[in-house]
């Protein structure tokens, strides 16, 4: 391959990357410095979502991942420098991945079920990154018998994992915000991504340029992605329902009414009628929002948890949505009501002074509910 060729797509990797890092970095800020008081002032918890941060550093590591085989090209012309970086670099790029899709309700339930598994996967991919560096030192970082480069399989299993986790994950966040063309572009973008690596793995010396040429293009657009997926955020965050206008009082049984000025809701009745399971829901949320001590304010929400899915959140959404004839304009959404607080619980948005409860109501549900932990809250 010829070597002007190789440096241009080093040179391109690490401006592409030192932009799209800084672009995020900058996206993360504003969000930041505009809308932590709205995301985090009602309730002590200070929780200003780090995800587009961790996507950022993990840009930031391809920049000097390529800064430092552009100066090992063309200076240092050390390998033993380019080994111990890049496997220092795999495990630093796949940790701030990680711990990115750990701020996203729609990432695998086991990546943001609790911090353990979190730990379990840093410590997987230290382990893959370890015996990566072993096998180079051991097989002189060539290729080897059968036209393999053993160095390099554990590298590819471990892009293999994080393909998964971060296919399934921005897959589902830009279904859920009707964004289907873009969920399947990152599906493909990510998978090209991946194959773009197999040429490291065997034998493939011939298709080194299209290697080098695929990466290029699959990195842009995966950075592209990215800076949608802030943009966005942005957008939600800025039509988010103001908290401190709302209000929610449960009248009876299966009737509550709701004040969300923003949305054009004022003291509307809303009848869940035969969608007890909603209703009944509802309430968990506010009983706790009200009544229970700070870390016991959240429900979990995934299989095994008090809700089982995050489904039985969306369908409250869509019963009120329905119920009400709110045009699209108007329509709430789950972060209007729900509130992602990490490790796959959820909390309701309202005020507990915001929230009242009918005496009598209140009074059966605690006596008809199985969690006897609801009595002691109230």
């Amino acid at each position: 391959m010829n070597p002007l060729q190789h440096h241009f797509y080093i040179l391109s990797e690490i401006f592409i990357s030192l932009l799209g890092s800084g672009l995020l970095f900058a996206i993360w800020t504003a969000i930041k410095n505009k809308f932590k008081h709205k995301l985090s002032h009602e309730i002590s918890i200070k929780r200003v979502d780090k995800g587009l941060l961790y996507l950022s550093l993990s840009l930031l590591v391809w920049f000097f991942s390529g800064l430092i085989t552009y100066l090992n090209l063309s200076i240092f012309k050390n390998d033993w420098l380019l080994l111990v970086s890049q496997n220092i670099f795999s495990i630093a790029n796949s940790l701030f991945l990680i711990l990115a899709l750990f701020y996203l309700d729609n990432s695998p339930q086991y990546l943001y079920n609790n911090k353990k598994s979190i730990r379990k996967i840093i410590l997987f991919l230290i382990a893959l990154s370890i015996l990566s560096f072993l096998l180079s030192l051991k097989f002189d970082d060539t290729i080897n018998t059968l036209g393999l480069r053993y160095s390099a399989i554990p590298d590819l299993i471990l892009s293999a994992v994080l393909s998964w986790f971060l296919g399934i994950s921005l897959y589902k966040t830009f279904v859920n915000r009707d964004m289907l063309t873009l969920a399947i572009i990152s599906i493909f973008t990510i998978v090209v991504l991946f194959l773009s690596q197999l040429p490291e793995v065997f034998h493939a010396k011939n298709f080194e340029f299209y290697s080098d040429l695929i990466k290029i293009i699959s990195k842009t657009a995966l950075i592209s992605i990215f800076l949608v997926l802030g943009t966005s955020w942005v957008i939600e965050l800025s039509q988010l329902a103001t908290v401190t206008n709302m209000k929610i009082h449960f009248t009876d049984w299966n009737q509550v009414q709701i004040s969300i000025p923003s949305k054009g809701i004022i003291n509307t009745s809303i009848e869940f009628g035969k969608k007890t399971t909603q209703f009944n829901n509802l309430l968990k949320f506010a009983i706790r929002r009200k009544f229970a001590p700070e870390k016991e304010m959240c429900i979990t929400v995934f299989n095994g948890g008090e809700i089982v899915s995050q489904t039985y959140l969306s369908r409250i959404i869509e019963n009120i949505n329905s119920i009400l004839e709110l045009d699209d304009e108007n329509k709430l959404h789950r972060n209007d009501l729900f509130t992602f607080i990490g490790q796959a619980k959820y909390r309701l948005r309202f005020l507990s002074s915001h929230i009242e409860i009918d005496t009598a109501l209140l009074h059966e549900f605690i006596h008809n509910i199985e969690n006897e932990r609801y009595k002691e809250f109230i």
